[in-house]
């Protein structure tokens, strides 16, 4: 029997990418404000582009991380209402 393991591979890889994603939003929203989205936009097109030029499995991971980039843009501004609610705790040194 031969198995093919690639969608499971891609789920995986998918997990991981959005339990990094999570931390890393927050920490941002954190130090940085909202203010940083231009960059997680330049990462995420940065990605999605550069994965157009590579081939097999390198180009779905790449593009999952492009995505994962742009997403985090809206997860940003939901952080920062989350902070408003009093659900996470707003930087003092911003104050």
């Amino acid at each position: 029997m031969d198995l093919n393991v690639n969608g499971i591979l891609i789920a995986l890889f998918s997990f991981a990418i959005i339990g990094v994603f999570h931390p890393v939003v927050i920490k941002c929203q954190y130090y940085f404000t909202d203010r940083i989205w231009p960059v997680f936009l330049a990462f995420g097109l940065l990605f999605l582009a550069v994965s157009l030029f590579v081939h097999n499995g390198a180009s779905i991971l790449l593009s999952l991380v492009g995505a994962a980039c742009l997403w985090s843009i809206r997860e940003l501004r939901e952080q920062t209402e989350r902070v408003n609610k009093g659900w996470f705790p707003e930087n003092p040194k911003r104050k």
